[in-house]
């Protein structure tokens, strides 16, 4: 049904999260809405949304919201008015697929100015939250960004970040330089259950919303087009990440394409996997049964298909995704939008939707996906 109309996205109620931040208590906006879709199912017609100072407080049919005398009134009696949008998997530390670069040669402090350039990008095209998944190696600059936003310092979406990741020794990391020339790490590194438990802690200790781990992140295609993707973590190191966050009361997110290192977040109970390009049956069996969320990425996969296919013998990332999202779609594994922005350029990962319908999403699960599920998966 949503299809059926244009829908309209008005940066002013984008804004809101944070630009009202400091609104005074007596500072009321009526947004007349011509059709609400409230981010589940339902498009509802000639409805209000009321808002005092940085809350709505009453969204229900004109006739029935009583609007103070001295409110602001938005007129959007013709466009569609959806919910704010969640991207719940970002990076706005990323500027572009270099990352060497940026962390070589950028100071943190150019690099969350940056960030926040980003971040109001994603903003401006309607992602009111975002999910960001590592600072690539900014350590704790996004806690920093998020409170400045928070505070009503700067304006921009509301976060939630993992600060620094967290990856096993030879995974995430600049390739292609002089053994003798020592590297900063993209990601904090851990080798032991123990180490990772210590990671968990200093990160949670410097105010992370949830953690982040690399579970698996090399891959390769076999000759028939399967894609192998080796564990970087053992299952107790995986074991011990989840368990530490969970007792500290923090969510974790798994980066992982296929394989073992998958299963084993899926077995330690992550409450989201990253990519998961290539899920078998088993693979969706538990995540419906445990209720863990994919987030899949899609668009960021199509455009690098071209090249893929040149790297690997004909094969790509993106031909296997697809084929695992229909099938995660169509066994009703939990599916929250997330675009992976930051090798692309942010302010374009709407783009994603069109991919989550084209690979079977109907577009009311698509916004639903960016909506009440995102929402779901960040608590």
């Amino acid at each position: 049904m949503v299809k059926k109309y244009i829908v309209g996205l008005l940066l002013f109620v984008c804004t809101l999260s944070s630009a009202q931040s400091n609104a005074p208590a007596d500072h009321w906006i009526a947004v007349r809405a011509g059709r609400l879709f409230d981010g589940t199912d339902k498009l509802a017609a000639n409805q209000v949304i009321l808002i005092n100072a940085d809350r709505i407080v009453k969204v229900g049919p004109a006739a029935q919201v009583q609007v103070p005398a001295n409110a602001e009134v938005v007129d959007l009696i013709h466009p569609t008015v959806l919910p704010g949008l969640i991207d719940a998997h970002t990076h706005v530390f990323g500027d572009g697929p270099d990352f060497d670069n940026q962390i070589l040669r950028d100071s943190y402090q150019y690099r969350t100015l940056t960030a926040l350039a980003n971040a109001q990008k994603d903003l401006m095209v309607g992602f009111t939250t975002l999910r960001d998944l590592k600072t690539l190696g900014a350590m704790y600059s996004d806690v920093d960004l998020r409170n400045a936003i928070d505070r009503g310092i700067v304006t921009g979406p509301r976060m939630q970040v993992a600060t620094r990741g967290i990856q096993a020794t030879g995974g995430f990391i600049m390739r292609g330089y002089s053994p003798e020339v020592p590297l900063p790490n993209a990601l904090q590194v851990v080798d032991s259950p123990w180490a990772a438990r210590e990671a968990v802690r200093e990160q949670v200790a410097h105010d992370a919303d949830l953690i982040k781990l690399y579970a698996a992140y090399d891959f390769h295609f076999t000759s028939d087009g399967k894609l192998v993707s080796p564990p970087t973590f053992t299952a107790e190191e995986v074991n011990a990440i989840v368990d530490e966050a969970h007792k500290k009361r923090r969510k974790v997110s798994c980066h992982a394409f296929a394989g073992e290192g998958l299963r084993n977040c899926l077995n330690a109970g992550v409450e989201s996997i990253e990519h998961g390009a290539e899920l078998d049956d088993g693979d969706i069996n538990l995540m419906v049964q445990k209720g863990i969320c994919l987030v899949p990425t899609l668009y960021h996969y199509q455009m690098d298909r071209e090249h893929d296919m040149k790297k690997y013998g004909g094969h790509s990332v993106a031909e296997v995704s697809e084929h695992s999202f229909r099938k995660a779609v169509a066994a009703g594994v939990k599916i929250a939008f997330g675009s992976g922005v930051g090798p692309f350029p942010h302010g374009t990962q709407t783009r994603e939707f069109a991919y989550m319908v084209k690979f079977g999403m109907t577009p009311v699960q698509a916004i639903r996906a960016a909506t009440s599920e995102a929402a779901q998966l960040m608590g």
